[in-house]
């Protein structure tokens, strides 16, 4: 079992709860149906990015059931495609670097200018732990990787480089609307990507305000109430690059020796309460 999934059983054991695993792989949802009855008081969604339709379309039972969502299918949806969740935030005016994405193959060179590149970064657009995220550093080899994506994925954008953020990010976790810890990620030595998956190592990091102001704005934009903001340190101030509605424990609790899944188990707990 994954460390965050035990983590959240053991947190809400401890609270007096049963919490029900459903494997999405395991499982079909079928319409029509007789109305869905709620058999559960709240669901927690968590699966990774191949099965995102899957797991949409079984939170959205889970809804139409009026079963509380940790976070709701539409926040979900919205954040795990990376171009639309910076146009949400961009638009509702917080920072992040200059992003650009196309359809057409041929508008390689266009998206490379739009971001100040080279160097750039090219990234597909429901990539998770740092797959399918590439450093290019010069225009041809930005342009063939582009174009290699893009013949695999469909979905690619480029994104601008931030050479001061020295291969690093802040994550930080915001709960209930609340920022609740942060860490630095650093990526390995020739490694700009700083995803602890990809060998990347977390260490203790003290957000600044901005930051944590940052991290809270754009977890209630995204209507999120679980979430990683990550973002980079840059001459300008954070700039933010992604918004995780599913982020892993492990590394957060270790570093900052936080309770986070105590801290998740709360928040559903103070809806459920609420509606009750």
């Amino acid at each position: 079992m994954l460390y965050s999934h035990g983590r959240l059983i053991e947190a809400a054991e401890q609270r007096g709860h049963r919490l029900d695993t459903i494997t999405v792989a395991d499982n079909a949802v079928s319409i029509p149906e007789p109305r869905p009855s709620a058999t559960h008081d709240a669901v927690i969604l968590r699966h990774g990015t191949t099965r995102t339709n899957f797991g949409m379309a079984i939170l959205r039972q889970f809804e139409l059931a009026g079963v509380w969502p940790l976070n709701p299918s539409a926040a979900i949806s919205s954040s795990r495609n990376k171009f639309h969740c910076l146009q949400i935030l961009s638009n509702n005016g917080l920072n992040i670097p200059l992003s650009a994405y196309s359809e057409d193959q041929m508008q390689a060179e266009a998206l490379l200018q739009a971001v100040g590149g080279p160097p750039a970064v090219i990234k597909v657009l429901d990539g998770a732990h740092g797959v399918g995220v590439e450093l290019c550093r010069t225009r041809a080899d930005a342009i063939a990787t582009f174009d290699a994506f893009y013949r695999e994925e469909g979905n690619v954008m480029m994104q601008e480089f931030i050479t001061e953020a020295k291969g690093s990010d802040i994550r930080c976790i915001v709960i209930g609307g609340k920022f609740v810890a942060a860490m630095r990620r650093q990526g390995a030595v020739g490694e700009f990507r700083s995803n602890l998956h990809q060998g990347g190592s977390a260490h203790p990091v003290e957000a600044t305000d901005d930051e944590k102001l940052a991290a809270e704005r754009a977890a209630q934009i995204m209507e999120l109430n679980f979430c990683g903001v990550d973002m980079l340190r840059s001459d300008r101030g954070p700039l933010i690059i992604e918004v995780n509605s599913s982020p892993g424990l492990e590394g957060i609790e270790a570093v900052t020796g936080l309770d986070i899944a105590s801290d998740v188990i709360d928040c559903i707990e103070r809806r459920i309460g609420s509606v009750s």
